[in-house]
């Protein structure tokens, strides 16, 4: 599976430049590709005012994200605001080349800058079947948690889409590694770049470790679309040979 990174910068409430800024990173690279990656809250950036930005799962940005997919003929994926029922999510889409949606709602909320009181709580992970690969999808926040992250699905992609500010970087690049080794998954980071309404900088380290923690992708700061190629047979050979999920913790989160 051949996957697209975009990493750049977003504008401050903006859902409109986004879209366009996107696009053209979107359409402006002419390699065929299974799956897009956009970052966190690409539409508006990280912001504690869901309702300056907020749509619904009707709104202008789904149906962006169905036409380029099916433009593009792959599947894409990134989070944003959605109202809903009177809420608010961080909810991550994956849309199919055909327009169909499954649907990620972040669990571990950043309570550092507030995210719990302005946005609703997801309960469960996602595992979604895509081009022969099994992909779990996650925000931010959630790569500290290395519990929920738990590969008790047997999935082989594990994916975050991040606003990661560049003073906790080092965390970032450390806990992607110890994820896609302990889970023994191909593990993507997808972070912004540049500087938001708050002042808080972003550098990136988009990057893509493989199941034993090498590196497919180093982390990168460039404003660029970066890609790469996930291989499962290698990736079920090494487990088959070590084994090492076989012995995994089995456990209940409450």
């Amino acid at each position: 599976m051949k996957i697209a990174l975009v990493q750049t910068s977003l504008v401050w409430e903006n859902p409109v430049e986004n879209r366009s800024h996107l696009s053209q990173k979107i359409m402006g690279f002419m390699e065929e590709v299974d799956l897009i990656i956009l970052p966190e809250m690409f539409s508006s950036g990280f912001t504690m005012d869901p309702k300056a930005v907020a749509e619904t799962m009707q709104g202008e940005t789904v149906l962006w994200l169905q036409h380029l997919a099916k433009a593009r003929n792959c599947a894409l994926t990134g989070s944003l605001v959605i109202e809903e029922n009177g809420s608010y999510y961080n909810r991550l889409l994956f849309v199919f080349p055909n327009g169909n949606i499954q649907t990620y709602d972040k669990k571990h909320l950043f309570t550092l800058a507030g995210e719990h009181q302005h946005y609703t709580a997801g309960l469960n992970k996602l595992v979604i079947e895509y081009k022969g690969f099994r992909i779990c999808p996650l925000i931010c926040y959630d790569l500290r948690f290395p519990v929920f992250s738990r590969n008790t699905e047997d999935y082989d992609v594990l994916l975050y889409v991040a606003n990661w500010p560049k003073p906790r970087i080092s965390a970032w690049d450390i806990l992607l590694k110890a994820r896609a080794v302990e889970n023994m998954s191909y593990t993507i980071g997808v972070n912004r770049i540049g500087s938001d309404h708050n002042k808080h900088q972003y550098i990136g380290h988009s990057q893509v470790v493989d199941f034993l923690g090498n590196y497919l992708l180093e982390p990168q700061e460039a404003d660029a679309v970066f890609i790469v190629e996930l291989d499962k047979a290698k990736l079920m050979e090494m487990r088959n040979k070590l084994g090492f999920l076989n012995d995994r913790d089995y456990f209940e989160i409450s």
